[in-house]
């Protein structure tokens, strides 16, 4: 566990990466560093810095170069000092466990066994480099759901353009405003994250289409990042709030129809709706998000392995792009003379250090639960429409996990798939998008204008690389004249939609078009166990060994950074892309197999598991397991893995499903193994859907993470050098399995695809890999 533990006060405690990142030995060597956290009896005048109170934060500016300000609950508890920037500034987001004085801004961690974010309440702030102490009159910090009233929102004016909105704490985000040609009011939507959504000089994808189809598009950047004011935090409560003030906002502006909005965006934007709507603002009519994340913090430790590769990437160009002078489009803006975005940009000093921050947290602290979007989404009242890719490389598909949870959504549509991260823009779905926005933001029958699908599907099939190879659908709704009743028949439909074999449903192969699909009223679908055992002949078999066995394999070093593709992520949105996958060496893995299937078995669901009986040379193992479905022609495809961290043992029963195992991955939950002794370790998958045709054969790998991603890449242990093995039984008493749901009463329709067809699904020739005995 490298740098896991650091020394503060004699002790050794765990980094807390959801704290502000200071340096070290400033923290060792500062006034106040470990007193008895109680007021100092000392002469006080009335402060003259300003004080900024927002939702879970406050911002000090003003305060003079390098003052050492400490914060103090209502009890009069001093609970964390900074000491300010260049420019007078310190932000208090995050609270140690213990009283520290540290600088503020970027550097490094607060280090605390069990950090916090400010929670609402009543506090002052004291400026201790000086007698008398100067001290702040008590001021309150907002909780999320403090709003402001609806007088705040309906006072403020948007023009089409470049301008600002405001927030309920007085921050300014932001925001470009297009009109389309017309008197209006016009249906409106909103594309919010911390990319360049308010970029007046472009327009994002999302933001893009709805204006090709006529709607009015805002699109807004979230505070501490284009030339939003405020300090850059990922997903906090801070930006979940304001996800609210800005649909009351916009909703009250006489151009928007009904005064509801709706919201777009993939990824990025795509998340961003889930938080927003988690606040239940009173005006937001519906949302679409494409290629989301379930919780940042198993996107950033996957099974307990940390994301070394996308997820690390993205941070730090998170930081860069937050930081001063981060984004070019923000500058030229400047030296246009904007003065608001001016101002902004000196509070950028005291952004976190994302990437850092993302790495330091090993375990799962209580707190993240206020960003986990598998436990906010139950807060969702509003029609939600979601789509996501079983192999999406940048996110990953943990957001089925959450499918089942939004239990308030008046109406679901969720559209699931092999294939990539940006395929939710693909022809085949934005049809769906659009008609889903016409339902809930226009309010009217779905009918596309020829003039837009004639315009639109060029577009986006250039984009795809498929040219106009990939037509929209037909209007779906065109024998309804009454919107009520059109709105009743779509609603009648199955909430779930499954695509199978994207890739392989037209002449043009990897193009996004499903072979066939099937539809289902709920997620997950109703399902049955279809188990295999591992036995000692390498086979996955429908019973338990009657001979049994225990096979080992070597820890690969060398896996955790190897992703099977050079290719950027704009790449993914090709029919092809270039890739080498090539077969694992003998000795660095173990495979099973089964034999040719007497008929046709689709999986679907929230991924299953591997139950594993395994034993380590070692006290810490990472673990990855790799399903692919091996064709009779002797071609291998990969259909889904799952990586986990043995040590983690906790089952989170209350969110475990038949065919979904959750760990906790708390602190308390934290257990190393005992070298050579076996243990029961149940590996989920990722979720998926696939269907294992007749006479195919399902392939189960186990290794070191690592190979089996295009950008997933992982942070594995190192051993010091030593060469360690890892051991898996098969016998009646250790009986190692795979389980996964098995749906009935899909048609698989067509015969195998081609080797390269399927999007997101590889291929390769089928290599052997010949188990080593540890018997």
């Amino acid at each position: 566990m490298p740098g896991a533990m650091r020394a503060v006060n004699g002790r050794s405690v765990r980094r807390h990466p959801l704290l502000l990142v200071v340096s070290l030995f400033l923290a060792l060597n500062l006034a106040g560093c470990g007193d008895d956290g109680e007021s100092p009896n000392v002469a006080t005048v009335p402060a003259t810095f300003t004080v900024s109170p927002g939702v879970e934060h406050v911002r000090i500016t003003n305060a003079g170069s390098h003052a050492t300000l400490v914060l103090y609950d209502e009890g009069d508890h001093k609970l964390l000092g900074l000491i300010t920037d260049q420019f007078g500034q310190a932000v208090f987001s995050y609270i140690p466990d213990k009283f520290i004085t540290v600088q503020s801004g970027p550097g490094a961690t607060i280090s605390t066994t069990d950090g916090r974010s400010l929670k609402r309440g009543t506090y002052t702030v004291r400026d201790e480099s000086q007698v008398p102490h100067a001290v702040s009159a008590p001021f309150h910090v907002l909780g999320r759901d403090d709003v402001a009233p609806e007088s705040f929102y309906a006072g403020q004016q948007l023009n089409a353009g470049f301008g600002y909105i405001e927030m309920r704490d007085g921050v300014k985000l932001s925001a470009t405003l297009r009109l389309p040609p017309g008197d209006g009011p016009f249906p409106t939507v909103i594309e919010y994250s911390g990319y360049g959504p308010s970029n007046p000089e472009a327009i994002e994808p999302g933001s893009q289409i709805a204006q090709a189809f006529g709607y009015a598009t805002v699109g807004v950047n979230m505070r501490g990042t284009g030339c939003s004011g405020g300090v850059f935090d990922v997903f906090n409560p801070a930006q979940q709030a304001d996800g609210y003030d800005v649909i009351e906002a916009v909703a009250h502006q006489p151009w928007v129809l009904n005064h509801k909005v709706g919201m777009v965006g993939l990824s990025y934007s795509g998340i961003s709706q889930l938080y927003t709507a988690s606040t239940q603002p009173p005006s937001l009519a519906a949302i679409t998000s494409l290629s989301v994340i379930e919780d940042p913090w198993r996107q950033q430790w996957p099974g307990g392995v940390y994301n070394a590769g996308f997820t690390k990437q993205w941070l730090a160009q998170r930081d860069a792009e937050s930081a001063p002078g981060g984004r070019s489009w923000v500058q030229r803006r400047i030296e246009q003379g904007d003065v608001i975005c001016a101002e902004h940009e000196v509070l950028r000093n005291q952004n976190v250090d994302f990437e850092q921050f993302g790495r330091a947290l090993e375990t799962y602290p209580k707190d993240e639960d206020d960003r986990r979007l598998g436990l906010l989404v139950r807060k969702i009242n509003v029609p939600v429409f979601l789509t996501g890719a079983w192999q999406d490389e940048q996110t990953g598909s943990l957001f089925a996990t959450m499918l089942s949870h939004f239990d308030q959504a008046p109406v679901k549509r969720f559209t699931v798939f092999n294939g990539h991260h940006p395929d939710g823009y693909g022809p085949k779905i934005t049809n769906r998008w659009f008609e889903f926005l016409e339902f809930y933001v226009a309010k009217r029958i779905p009918h596309m204008d020829p003039l837009a699908r004639a315009l639109v599907q060029p577009v986006l099939g250039a984009a795809f690389g498929v040219g106009t190879k990939v037509p929209f659908e037909a209007d779906r709704f065109t024998q309804y004249t009454d919107y009520d009743q059109a709105r009743a028949a779509y609603e009648a439909e199955d909430q779930v939609r499954v695509l199978f074999e994207v890739g392989d449903g037209a002449k043009l192969k990897g193009a996004g078009v499903a072979k066939f699909e099937k539809s289902f009223p709920t997620w997950p679908p109703a399902a049955t166990a279809r188990t295999w055992y591992l036995d000692s002949s390498g086979r996955l078999a429908d019973a338990i060994s009657s001979t049994g066995g225990v096979d080992r394999y070597q820890h690969d070093p060398g896996a955790g950074p190897k992703i099977y593709t050079t290719g950027r992520s704009g790449d993914f949105q090709s029919p092809t892309i270039s890739y080498d996958w090539p077969p694992l060496p003998d000795g660095l893995g173990l495979s099973y197999l089964t034999d040719p299937l007497p008929e046709n078995v689709v999986i679907a669901g929230n991924g299953g598991y591997a139950d594993l009986w395994f034993a380590s040379e070692a006290a810490d193992a990472n673990i990855e397991v790799t399903l692919t479905d091996v064709h009779p022609d002797g071609t291998e495809f990969i259909v889904q893995s799952g990586v986990f961290r043995a040590a983690h043992r906790q089952i989170d029963t209350a969110l475990s499903q038949p065919f979904l195992i959750q760990y906790t991955f708390s602190a308390a939950g934290f257990h190393l193994l005992t070298p050579g002794q076996f243990l029961e370790v149940k590996v989920p998958f990722r979720p998926f859907s696939h269907p294992f045709r007749a006479g195919s054969r399902a392939r189960l790998i186990i290794s070191t993470p690592g190979r089996d991603s295009p950008l997933w890449a992982y942070e594995n242990p190192s051993y010091d050098g030593k060469t360690i093995s890892h051991q898996v039984a098969h016998t009646a008493a250790m009986a190692s399995r795979i389980v996964f749901p098995e749906v009935d009463g899909v048609d698989v329709t067509g015969g195998m695809p081609p080797c390269p067809s399927l999007r997101g699904q590889i291929c390769r020739p089928y290599v052997a890999l010949n188990n080593e005995s540890a018997n």
